[in-house]
C-alpha cells in the first residue's frame, strides 16, 4: 500500500475544500517541482514544465514533449469544484435573537443531509481598495463551527409527511452565526429597545471586523462557501476506506495531478487539466465549457519554436487523447436494486472506465471509441494496473455527466476514468484506498500512451 500517497491525498482534501484552495495548492506544489508560469516565459522548449491558471479556480499543467504539438497530447482532465452551500451577496440577518447567513446551494445535493452538521466557511472577500482577504472559519480544533438547525421530532409531524426533496427547503438552509439573549432585550423604553435591535448581528460584524477587517458591505464582493467542518479520516477497522468531503472529484484531480508531477517528460506532451463549475454544468469563465483550455494551449504553442497557428492548435486538440478523470457511483449493497450488478463499479475494484455517461437512452453521453479503449487496456495491463468497466446505475434510474463531452467536441479520444464513490454528493463521501492508488498508477501509465 502506498501510504505516502494516501496521506498526501488526505492532506490535499483537508487543505482544498474550495476550488481556489485546490488551485493554490496545485500551483504551489507544481512550482516546487519545477513548473513555471507559461505566461511569464518568452520561450517554451521540449522538456519544459509549465502551467496556466485562470482566476485562481482553474489550472492546466503541461510537460512539453519532443514530438510536434500537432501530433496531440495525453490529457488528464478533472474538476475541482464540489457540491456545497454558497453564501448570498446580502446574507447577514438577525431573526428573533439568532443571527443567520443566507445561503444558496451549489450543485446536486440532498438538502436534508446538510442540517445539524458542524460546518465551516471557506472563501475570499474582495474589498474596494483591492485587498483580498482569505477566510477560513470552523476548521481549527479551537475554532467555532456553524450549523443549520432542524425541527425536533416532537413537532415534525407535518415535515415527516413531505417528500425528501421538499421537507427541507433551499431557503431554510441558513447558517446560524450567533445569538443574543431575549432577557437582555426586554425594556419598556424606546431608546433601550432601539439600542438592542440587531445587537447580536452587530456583535457578529464586530467580530468579523476584528478578525478580517471586513465590513457588511464587503459581502457584496465575496465568494464564501459553506462546507463540512473536519478532516479526512480513515474509515473501517481495517482502514481500507477514506471518509471525506469533496472526493467528487478531488479524488481524481489529485491523483491526476500527482501522476503528472511524478512522471518523467515523455515524447508526447502531457497535460493535467483541473477545471471549475462541473457540478453546475461546466459554465462560466473557469468551467470546461469556456475557452480556458484552448486559450491556455494557444499561449503555450505561441511560445514554442514553431510559433502559433490556428491549424496547429486545432490539430493538437483533435489528435489528443484524454481521460475525463471523474468519479463513478460505487455499488451499494443496501440499494442493490438501483444497479446492474454485472455493469457496476465496486469499492476496491480499481479505477473505473465508463465508456459512456449520459442518462437513460445515453442522452448527453460522450461515447468513447473502442479502438482507444483497446489501446488503453493494453497499456494498463502491461503496467499491471487493476481496472473495471462500469455504468452509473440501471438504465432507467438516472445517470450523470462529466466534462468528457466538452473535450470530445474537439475531435479527440475521450474516456471517463475515475474512482468509485459511495454516498456521492453527500457531505461526507466514501472511497477505497486501493482505488486511489489504482487511479494514480493508471493515470501515470496513460501519460506514456503513444
Amino acid at each position: 500500500m502506498n501510504d505516502t500517497l494516501i496521506q498526501s491525498y488526505k492532506s490535499f482534501l483537508d487543505n482544498g475544500k474550495t476550488e481556489r484552495e485546490c488551485c493554490r495548492t496545485i500551483i504551489s506544489q507544481a512550482e516546487k517541482s519545477g513548473f513555471k508560469n507559461a505566461l511569464e516565459l518568452d520561450k517554451i522548449r521540449p522538456g519544459d514544465k509549465v502551467y496556466v491558471q485562470k482566476m485562481e479556480k482553474a489550472v492546466a499543467l503541461f510537460t512539453i514533449g519532443s514530438e510536434n504539438m500537432e501530433s496531440g497530447m495525453n490529457i488528464l482532465g478533472a474538476h475541482i469544484d464540489s457540491p456545497r452551500l454558497d453564501i448570498k451577496q446580502n446574507p447577514l440577518y438577525e431573526k428573533d435573537f439568532l443571527v443567520y447567513l443566507n445561503t444558496h446551494y451549489y450543485g446536486g445535493i440532498k438538502k436534508y443531509q446538510w442540517v445539524t452538521l458542524p460546518l465551516a466557511i471557506h472563501g475570499v472577500v474582495c474589498k474596494k481598495d483591492g485587498t483580498k482577504v482569505n477566510v477560513v472559519l470552523g476548521e481549527d480544533e479551537t475554532d467555532c463551527v456553524f450549523v443549520i438547525s432542524d425541527i425536533l421530532p416532537h413537532l415534525a409531524q407535518k415535515q415527516m409527511k413531505e417528500t425528501a426533496a421538499d421537507f427541507i427547503s433551499g431557503e431554510s438552509l441558513d447558517l446560524i452565526l450567533g445569538s443574543e439573549s431575549p432577557a437582555k432585550s426586554k425594556s419598556d423604553k424606546k431608546d433601550d429597545r432601539e439600542e438592542v435591535k440587531d445587537k447580536a448581528k452587530k456583535q457578529i460584524l464586530e467580530a468579523l471586523k476584528d478578525k478580517y477587517a471586513i465590513e457588511e458591505e464587503d459581502f457584496a464582493s465575496a465568494e464564501l462557501e459553506v462546507v463540512p467542518s473536519g478532516k479526512a479520516r480513515d474509515l473501517g477497522l481495517d482502514r481500507s476506506m477514506i471518509l471525506a468531503y469533496g472526493q467528487d472529484d478531488r479524488s481524481c484531480a489529485y491523483t491526476s495531478f500527482r501522476a503528472i508531477m511524478d512522471s518523467s517528460v515523455q515524447a508526447r506532451t502531457g497535460c493535467c487539466l483541473c477545471v471549475d463549475k462541473e457540478e453546475i454544468g461546466s459554465v462560466g469563465a473557469t468551467g470546461m465549457g469556456s475557452h480556458f483550455f484552448e486559450n491556455a494551449l494557444a499561449e503555450v504553442i505561441a511560445r514554442m519554436e514553431s510559433g502559433y497557428s490556428d491549424l496547429t492548435l486545432r490539430r493538437c486538440l483533435a489528435n489528443s487523447n484524454m481521460l475525463s478523470s471523474d468519479v463513478n457511483a460505487a455499488y451499494d449493497p443496501m440499494n442493490a436494486d438501483l444497479f446492474d450488478r454485472e455493469n457496476a463499479s465496486f469499492l476496491g475494484g480499481g479505477i473505473v472506465f465508463n465508456k459512456y455517461t449520459g442518462s437513460r437512452g445515453k442522452s448527453g453521453a460522450s461515447d468513447a471509441n473502442p479502438e482507444f479503449i483497446a489501446r488503453l487496456r493494453n497499456v494498463l495491463d502491461n503496467a499491471g494496473v487493476t481496472f473495471q468497466m462500469a455504468e452509473l446505475g440501471k438504465v432507467d434510474q438516472g445517470g450523470g455527466g462529466t466534462i468528457a463531452y466538452l473535450a470530445a467536441k474537439y475531435g479527440m479520444n475521450v474516456l471517463d476514468a475515475g474512482v468509485s464513490v459511495l454516498s456521492m454528493h453527500a457531505p461526507w463521501e466514501i472511497t477505497s484506498r486501493t482505488d486511489i492508488e489504482c487511479a494514480y498508477e493508471a493515470y501515470k501509465a496513460f501519460l506514456t500512451l503513444k
